[in-house]
Formats: C-alpha cells, structure tokens, sequence
C-alpha cells in the first residue's frame, strides 16, 4: 500500500497518512526517536527509498527515523492488514509443521482433498487470498491443536476456544 499523502496536527501530535483508500493518524510518541519540545519535528516527507511505503521525518537536531505504512496499518489496526498478518503467522506455523511431519506432501494433499496448486498457494506466505479456514484445515491436517482466545481491549477477560 502506497502513501499519498502526509499532514501533520502538531497540536494533537499525531502524523495523517492517506493511503488514497483510507486516512490513518500515527501519533508522535510511537516514532522512534520522539520529537520533543527542545527538539521537535523539523521536516518530513514521503521516503522514495521505500517505493512509497514508508515515510520520513526529521527532529531539529538533525536526527531522522522513518515509519513503514505497516506500523501506521497496524497501529489502527486496519482489518484488512490484521488478517493478511493472521494469516502470515498462520502460514510461517504450517510451513514449520510440514517440515517437522513425517507426512508426504503428496498425503497432505490427499487429507486435504485439494490440488498440490492449492497446497502450495497455502504456504506461500505472500499469498493474501487463502482464507482462514483453508489454514486451519493445513493445521489440523498437520496435527495442531489451535486455540483461538478472544481478548476484550478495555479488559483482561479472555474466551478460550480449542478446535
């Protein structure tokens, strides 16, 4: 995801980046390193070193930082972002099942009752297509017990779900 555009509120200390889809703060204490009063923000920009994906900034004293729109993505837990990152570690589990398994890829795919096309498009990480299920099925194929938790922001309560 590109960035288009980037405003700064210095009044709410926070950075507005628009992807062109959505417009997402990133607030000025979760740069690294924090502008401060004796050393505020000075410049910042979209960093073409990153193709777009990331921005920027400059403090007075000349120290610079840069933030990556996937540290912007999941700050604001963005929906789309947080599911393509489940299903990356989801993925990173299996690939790490399959190779500790004394089971063939071949009898895998037969478990699964899928194409090897459609087995190895579920390891492939930069695959953002698969959905959760398909995962879960590899995982269950390969052994796993997932437990699924479910943690309220505002609490500590947690439901525990085992399949």
């Amino acid at each position: 995801m590109k960035i288009r555009n980037i405003e700064i509120n210095n009044k709410k200390k926070t950075f507005f980046v628009n992807t062109g889809k959505s417009t997402y703060n990133y607030p000025f204490a979760k740069l690294d390193p924090v502008p401060l009063k004796n050393n505020p923000l000075a410049n910042f920009w979209i960093d073409d070193d990153f193709g777009g994906d990331a921005f920027s900034f400059e403090l007075e004293d000349g120290k610079t930082g840069t933030v990556h729109i996937d540290h912007v993505l999941e700050y604001n837990r963005d929906p789309n972002y947080m599911t393509e990152l489940l299903l990356y570690k989801l993925t990173i589990e299996a690939k790490r099942h399959v190779e500790a398994t004394n089971l063939s890829n071949r009898e895998i795919i037969r478990r699964l009752g899928t194409s090897p096309a459609q087995y190895y498009r579920l390891l492939d990480q930069t695959n953002v297509t698969k959905s959760v299920n398909k995962m879960f099925n590899l995982l269950q194929v390969l052994g796993c017990e997932i437990d699924v938790v479910f943690k309220d922001e505002n609490s500590s309560e947690r439901v525990l779900v085992s399949v």
